[in-house]
């Protein structure tokens, strides 16, 4: 199917994404702190500046989009057809980069957790993810 947004349109949607503090992050962010935890955000002294670092815990909490970082879900599956090859190829670059990153933090021995957009819309069940999480 073919891009139903005029390649004007189209740039200045995808202009738009931000890198830092997306819904998702804020989502996670908001169970986190009524969880009692403080954090640092996008700590550069740390491999790819992870999302949510939570020092005194060891742990750190990685915020991906679904699909920018190629995950299982229907949203992560699902492909762009204008300038495919170049989507693809990015997308899974991210993957590669998010593998190298998650390996360098545990070799530095922090405890690393990936939440999904996806994983974000049931809040509930996040908030006892993080909190049995938190309590080990």
């Amino acid at each position: 199917m073919a891009d139903t947004l005029s390649r004007a349109q189209r740039s200045k949607c995808m202009a738009a994404i931000r890198g830092k503090d997306t819904t998702p992050e804020r989502v996670v962010r908001s169970i986190l702190h009524r969880l009692g935890c403080r954090f640092a955000l996008h700590r550069a002294d740390l491999p790819g500046k992870p999302d949510i670092v939570m020092p005194a815990r060891g742990l750190i909490v990685l915020v991906h989009g679904c699909y920018w970082h190629l995950h299982s879900c229907k949203r992560g599956r699902s492909a762009p057809t204008t300038n495919a090859a170049f989507w693809q190829t990015k997308r899974t670059r991210n993957r590669e980069r998010d593998r190298r990153t998650i390996s360098a933090l545990r070799g530095k021995g922090w405890r690393v957790l990936v939440v999904w957009e996806c994983q974000t819309r049931d809040r509930d069940a996040l908030a006892e993810r993080l909190s049995i999480l938190i309590r080990t």
